[in-house]
């Protein structure tokens, strides 16, 4: 997996930050700029935490399921994907404007949870732990700042595209990774 996937994994993995982030945004009356960098940080931070874990995890055992690594990388890949597309249709929750420490790792972890998945799938794929996390963790940082900014600007119709485009985003990054596998498709 090379640079621009790894880019284009972590604008996917980043939509359900971005969309919270434009929640925040949205919960606040005036932008405040240290408020969006924590939102950043935090869920910048668990974006790039939890492959690292996901990796571990799968690395443990790689041996025993590498026959069928590929499909199980495309259904984990479909199932956050789809997801992340039901997500997409449902009503807006409420909005909170609380920044603690408690607060900000609930919705740290929430966010990120479909990166420890992904991470898993990392370690059946030739990919270099440290780039993908911090490919990921600072995408997801400056994409959950820019969320934030956004929503405190334009309000929450964004929320819902966002995590459609990167359902869909996930959805393709699957079928890729299977097809090229099958070599059906080779890029």
């Amino acid at each position: 997996m090379g640079i621009v996937e790894l880019l284009i994994l972590g604008v996917g993995l980043s939509m359900d930050a971005f969309a919270v982030a434009i929640c925040k945004g949205l919960s606040t009356k005036k932008m405040n700029w240290k408020n969006a960098f924590i939102t950043g940080l935090y869920f910048g931070g668990f974006q790039a935490l939890m492959p690292l874990l996901g990796y571990i995890l799968g690395e443990q055992f790689k041996n025993v399921i590498v026959t069928i690594d590929h499909w199980i990388i495309f259904f984990l890949l479909l199932l956050i994907g789809i997801n992340m597309i039901k997500k997409s249709r449902e009503k807006v929750e409420k909005l909170d404007d609380c920044f603690d420490v408690h607060n900000m790792l609930l919705l740290g972890i929430a966010t990120s949870i479909d990166a420890l998945a992904v991470g898993v799938t990392f370690a059946f794929l030739k990919v270099s732990i440290i780039l993908a996390i911090s490919v990921i963790g600072t995408t997801t940082f400056l994409l959950s700042v820019l969320g934030f900014k956004v929503g405190n600007v334009f309000g929450i119709k964004f929320k819902s595209r966002a995590e459609l485009a990167g359902g869909i985003i996930l959805i393709y990054i699957g079928i890729k990774i299977l097809l090229e596998h099958l070599e059906i498709l080779s890029f």
